[in-house]
């Protein structure tokens, strides 16, 4: 399975981008936090159906958490949902672009926390790969700004990209969290390790949420329950990138993997020309090409 991690993350990539396209549609009828809320309220059921799944067909028992596996999923539960809401701040902010062009370095402080955290070492080459395949993802976000090269050079400064940045360390812990949490149950057989993570994370994330919503937003969940034609397809489309996400962190380090993620921003590029019919300016076309040239460097000097 040296190269199963490859496709399975394409896949994860591409699913996300059709969650997040099919979210939008939500937004009309939904809070913020109620539109995260039905990613995992209607992703659990297909989440589970991949476990069992795992299960039936490798003839194999749930692998028995412990006090280290139910740790590293709190951590990357509850470092995704801040994340998340970093994110959503980020996007309320005035330059916003900037702000999310910067959380896509996540796969660069996937690397570091990973080293730190893992002890899981990335080589020289492996981190060029990243940082040029950032480069590109910096360059194709920055579409809208009204001065790209002045955000590009100059934009880390703003409070919005420190914001951005502190999105992506978040999200890079929540990869590095459910990463260890996979591994940590001494399980042969990983897709099966990652799917029992999944599922922990997911009730975990489900607990959470509705905690708050119950608190702070009552009305809320009326308005999920409501909207469950359209959440479930948000939802099982989000249940199937996270289970791709998992399952390809459990087989390589999630620095590697939020790389190769990073052609999330491609098929974003793809939809916006073919399908939205957006003429792409010249920065984002060097962006994916930039961005091209460091996902194949990585894979062919990744470990």
């Amino acid at each position: 399975m040296e190269w199963a991690w490859i496709p399975i993350t394409i896949w994860a990539a591409a699913c996300q981008t059709l969650r997040t396209g099919l979210q939008k549609q939500l937004k009309g009828r939904l809070s913020t936090n109620g539109a995260s809320f039905v990613r995992f309220a209607y992703g659990l059921p297909l989440a589970a159906a991949y476990l069992a799944a795992c299960l039936y067909f490798t003839g194999r028992s749930l692998p028995e958490g412990h006090t280290e596996f139910y740790a590293w999923v709190a951590m990357g539960g509850v470092a995704q949902i801040l994340a998340t809401n970093l994110l959503i701040l980020a996007l309320s902010m005035r330059n916003f672009v900037v702000a999310t062009a910067y959380s896509k370095t996540e796969a660069l402080q996937a690397a570091a926390f990973g080293m730190l955290i893992l002890a899981e070492p990335v080589s020289t080459a492996g981190v060029a790969a990243i940082v040029i395949g950032t480069v590109g993802v910096l360059l194709i976000s920055l579409k809208g700004s009204d001065n790209a090269l002045k955000s590009f050079l100059f934009g880390w400064m703003e409070k919005s990209a420190l914001i951005g940045i502190g999105s992506g360390a978040l999200f890079a812990v929540s990869a590095i969290g459910f990463r260890a949490a996979s591994l940590s149950l001494g399980e042969d057989f990983l897709p099966l390790a990652a799917a029992t993570t999944l599922v922990h994370a997911i009730v975990l994330q489900i607990a959470l949420m509705l905690v708050y919503l119950l608190w702070r937003e009552p009305g809320e969940i009326s308005r999920v329950i409501a909207a469950w034609r359209p959440g479930l397809v948000v939802g099982f489309a989000s249940a199937a990138g996270s289970a791709g996400w998992f399952t390809a962190m459990a087989l390589m380090t999630a620095a590697y993997v939020r790389m190769l993620g990073m052609s999330e921003m491609i098929f974003t590029f793809l939809m916006s020309y073919l399908v939205f019919r957006e003429k792409p300016s010249r920065t984002e076309i060097i962006g994916v090409v930039v961005l091209l040239g460091g996902i194949l460097l990585g894979l062919a000097v990744r470990k």
